[in-house]
């Protein structure tokens, strides 16, 4: 599995180091941008990816909790970022157009869910998302603990994909640790995102590979 630390979980007052650690040892780097309506948290925007861009080494995979993620493709893009996913809840039936103008950028685009939106809600998008983000953890807070009917609808999905002959990826965000990374990998996880379990651990780069390796 690729392994895409979240860097809402890091030390703010250290991201220059925790950016170098990243770039030594994760496969992306994931950027969770909320704008407090959406989700009730609000984490950071365009001023910390400003200074984060220059300085990435591994793909930034951003994922937009907000109302009209529309709005920030293009400024996304324009930053280098590489993966852009928004919520199917906020796009509604803007989904499809949203999904080919992050491709239009020259993004790959992802499609997000939260715990409580059936998981079939997103097989009509198979074929126009690259990849789907399924939300272990209800969008918004870190340090969550992992639901585990998750791992229900990873394999659902995984299920469908394989059905189509599709390729799209699986990405799972929320509670991510190496309890339930096995498990994840066996329903037919591609990228795990992982928080806490990461920046907290004494060795970030070393969990980074036992993540990776489960």
């Amino acid at each position: 599995m690729l392994v895409a630390p979240s860097l809402l979980a890091a030390d703010f007052l250290h991201l220059d180091s925790e950016m170098q650690m990243l770039g030594q040892s994760s496969d992306w780097i994931h950027l969770d941008i909320m704008d407090g309506t959406f989700v009730p948290n609000i984490s950071f925007g365009f001023s910390v990816i400003d200074a984060l861009a220059p300085v990435a080494k591994k793909p930034m995979d951003a994922h937009l909790m907000v109302v009209h993620p529309e709005r920030w493709f293009e400024r996304l893009a324009a930053k280098g970022v590489e993966y852009c996913s928004f919520h199917l809840e906020a796009a509604g039936r803007s989904t499809g157009r949203c999904l080919q103008a992050i491709k239009d950028l020259g993004m790959k685009a992802g499609l997000a869910i939260n715990p409580d939106v059936p998981v079939q809600k997103l097989f009509p998008y198979i074929g126009k998302a690259d990849y789907f983000l399924i939300m272990s953890v209800f969008a918004g807070f870190g340090g969550q603990k992992f639901i585990y009917e998750s791992l229900d609808r990873v394999a659902a999905l995984k299920a469908e994909l394989e059905s189509r002959g599709n390729k799209a990826l699986i990405e799972v965000d929320g509670g991510v640790g190496m309890s339930n990374a096995a498990a994840l990998r066996e329903a037919g996880t591609d990228v795990v995102v992982a928080g806490s379990s990461v920046f907290k651990a004494e060795n970030p780069s070393e969990m980074i590979s036992a993540l990776r390796g489960a």
